[in-house]
């Protein structure tokens, strides 16, 4: 089903469309009024999400204007305060229902159902016809008692003739249904879809012909009269998949929505400059607070229920438009401070739950056949959320951890038979890429034993003294260090054959890369990337990695964000330049694979570890 949101905040847009999207749902987004009334003319929405406050054309009065046009569809306000002014005008405008902001994200997504069911009365909860079967609370398609394997948009298709039974659409409707403005595909593609949905269709055991050609007009499902149709109501716990989905579409983008708060709190705080020196101009007091009224919204929709208190406050307080005496200017100063400190704050936190507290089950292998070790230590795995298998012998080990790639192996050293061959299993795992963390477990405590499982790259020596409850501690322990791996590294440099060459050396240890030619864009694709770490290249045309570095380390949101440069001037003013605009580290050119992997895994774990010591920290200074 297609939606139509307009909304003027970038951050609030992007997330309820990602929401919606994640739930199958089709969405345009208009970023102020005008080009709202200008979408809804073009196409056909189920439903309209409509915020009250717009540039050029207030939602209110887009309201009013489509339902004089004699617009029938839903539309759904978005509203910025709890009184009860907009709310009144915008159902007296011919609004169906409003949301006030700061929302819950579960709670918008439950209202645009209820709203499309209501539109849809005469349709069940659980779509069906004969044997079809289409649950759009779960999105799963089923044809008798067979799960139909479908893509996105084939689903979209089938939904569309489930939804509007015996109705024929032609390619050009089914393309204003199902695509987005942006991105309509050619009529022929159509064709595409509707042959390969027949296909699947077919294979469960429905007629070939179940979406039928009507030959000059288009496509329908066909009707089977002889089949019987019951409706189904959703149960609660299909229902209960939905609002997961949109729990963790919302957990993944409350990241991202903190990596863009540097821009909207840099204009609050040119306001209290601008306050502090007696020059707060109309324009700047009317500019930040446009943007306290936006965070006052989007704060508590991503879990910020004081932030977006302290917003409020903020806006109360610019909306005045009175001269401000010293209380008040006092008062402005303190919330702006206090605002900083607890988005700074949730970040924190939220970096270290997701350290700490994350829904990651770690696998770990245990080789050895010391049968009284394993069941302690598959007995304490058991509480500590680390999945566990074993193997009595190194053969069937290597085979399975080729096939299973582990996170950590816990080998045992006393195997009767011959030492040797576990520290060659040993060299052999610390050796492979991505190499897999080994910890050893011995009987010996010599240095001589020590020495040789470090060089053969082990990372834990553990005595079998020791109890199971500490050994899986060093366990988690080494799991954080080698998790790094996973983070997200964003490279700038304008040599695409060294981006490539970076991408090819990264990608196997399962970092995300984001990698930017343009440093122009470099702005955009931090915030929206979020790195744990940035390599820039020194020399660039336009603007070179320098400049970029102490843009960084002039925000401060991203002024603790590890940096390491790429360069083929390793002369000794270079390499003071680099060091004199904040970097970390830096790699010569030409770049030595393994010199660069390893810097990267190690910068990245200090990260980790600093922020574990922050949050700490903060944790001790609240105590």
């Amino acid at each position: 089903m297609k939606i139509l949101l307009v909304e003027d905040d970038k951050t609030i847009a992007d997330a309820v469309a990602m929401v919606l999207t994640k739930q199958r749902y089709l969405v345009d987004i208009a970023g102020d009024g005008q080009d709202g009334w200008e979408f809804a003319q073009v196409c056909a929405y189920d439903l309209i999400v409509l915020d009250v406050m717009l540039p050029k054309l207030d939602g209110i009065s887009l309201c009013r204007q489509l339902r004089r046009e004699g617009y029938q569809m839903p539309i759904l306000l978005l509203t910025a305060r709890h009184t009860g002014t907009d709310k009144v005008m915008g159902l007296d405008a011919g609004a169906d229902d409003y949301v006030v902001k700061p929302f819950d994200f579960p709670e918008l997504t439950a209202r645009i159902r209820a709203l499309l069911r209501r539109t849809n009365s005469t349709l069940p909860l659980v779509l069906e016809s004969g044997k079809l079967r289409l649950d759009p609370s779960t999105c799963e398609v089923t044809y008798g008692n067979l799960a139909l394997h479908i893509t996105p948009t084939e689903y979209s298709l089938l939904e569309l003739f489930l939804r509007n039974q015996q109705r024929v659409f032609s390619r050009s409707a089914i393309i204003d249904h199902l695509w987005s403005l942006d991105d309509p595909p050619a009529e022929d593609t159509i064709k595409s879809y509707i042959k390969s949905l027949r296909q699947k269709l077919k294979v469960a055991g429905a007629p070939k012909d179940l979406i039928e050609t009507v030959y000059g007009l288009g496509y329908r499902l066909k009707h089977l009269p002889d089949e019987e149709k019951c409706q189904t109501q959703t149960t609660e716990a299909e229902l209960s998949s939905a609002q997961q989905q949109t729990m963790l579409a919302v957990a993944k983008l409350q990241k991202d929505f903190q990596a863009r708060m540097s821009d909207r709190l840099s204009v609050l705080n040119q306001a209290t400059i601008a306050l502090k020196e007696g020059k707060l101009s109309e324009q700047i007091r009317s500019a930040a607070e446009m943007e306290a009224h936006k965070l006052a919204g989007s704060l508590g929709s991503f879990g910020f229920a004081l932030g977006s208190q302290l917003a409020e406050e903020i806006e109360d307080i610019l909306q005045a438009r009175t001269f401000l005496d010293q209380v008040q200017s006092l008062r402005l100063c303190e919330l702006v401070t206090a605002l900083h400190q607890e988005i700074e704050k949730a970040s924190v936190e939220s970096t270290c739950v997701e350290l700490l507290k994350s829904d990651w089950y770690p696998r770990v292998l245990i080789v050895s056949n010391d049968t009284q070790l394993i069941e302690q230590l598959v007995k304490e795995a058991a509480t500590q959320k680390i999945l566990v298998e074993t193997f009595p012998d190194r053969a069937t080990a290597r085979s399975e951890i080729a096939a299973q790639n582990p996170d950590l192996v816990l080998l045992d050293l006393c195997f009767p038979d011959d030492e040797k061959d576990s520290l060659t299993l040993l060299t052999e795992l610390s050796h492979q890429i991505p190499p897999v963390p080994v910890m050893v477990f011995t009987n010996q405590n010599s240095l001589t034993a020590r020495l040789e499982v470090a060089r053969r790259g082990g990372c834990g020596f553990l005595h079998k003294s020791m109890l199971p409850a500490k050994v899986l501690g060093l366990v988690i322990q080494v799991l954080q260090r080698f998790h790094a791996n996973h983070a997200r590294v964003m490279i700038v440099d304008d040599d695409p054959q060294v981006l490539t060459f970076i991408q090819n050396l990264l990608e196997p240890w399962g970092i995300k890369l984001a990698t930017l030619q343009d440093p122009r864009r470099f702005w955009d694709v931090l915030t929206e990337f979020s790195p744990e770490l940035l390599i820039l290249d020194v020399k660039m045309p336009q603007i070179n990695g320098l400049e970029l570095c102490q843009v960084v380390r002039n925000d401060p949101h991203w002024s603790k964000l590890p940096v390491l440069f790429l360069t083929a001037h390793t002369e000794a003013d270079t390499v003071d330049q680099i060091f004199a605009a904040g970097a970390d580290d830096f790699v010569s050119k030409p770049i030595v694979g393994q010199k660069l992997v390893t810097r990267i895994l190690n910068r990245l774990q200090r990260s980790q570890l600093t922020r574990l010591s922050d949050f700490l920290w903060t944790l001790c200074g609240t105590s």
